[in-house]
């Protein structure tokens, strides 16, 4: 089974940047999306950037664009995904996961609907402090 793991969070001022990474190992899949999704107190879950290997689009939820980026990169049956997120905002303090969708799917798909993800795993907590 794949078992990814997030990880990068910690405590930052406003305005500042921090890089989360994500593991997946034990990853063989042809057909897959994979993203960054995030939970705050009181909040439903939110996708906040995917990528897919369908489509090869790329989507960012509204309230990151321009100022988060995914990117990702393969080694031997691991993948691994990052999030970029710069200027910062109290908003964006939250629980954040990587969850990967085995198959075809869309990115906007997989970030946009309620899906229950193919593997998740240890979320990492974001706080920005104002």
């Amino acid at each position: 089974d794949v078992q990814l793991q997030a990880s990068g969070g910690g405590l930052v001022q406003a305005g500042g940047s921090l890089t989360l990474s994500c593991v997946a190992s034990e990853f063989e899949q042809e057909y897959y999306a994979i993203g960054w999704f995030r939970q705050a107190p009181g909040k439903e879950r939110e996708g906040i950037s995917c990528i897919s290997s369908s489509d090869r689009a790329t989507y960012y939820a509204d309230s990151v664009k321009g100022r988060f980026i995914i990117s990702s990169t393969s080694g031997r049956r691991t993948k691994y995904l990052y999030l970029q997120m710069h200027n910062l905002e109290p908003e964006d303090t939250a629980v954040y996961s990587c969850a990967g969708f085995w198959g075809l799917f869309n990115s906007n798909y997989v970030c946009q609907e309620k899906l229950q993800p193919s593997s998740s795993g240890q979320e990492t907590l974001v706080t920005v402090s104002s």
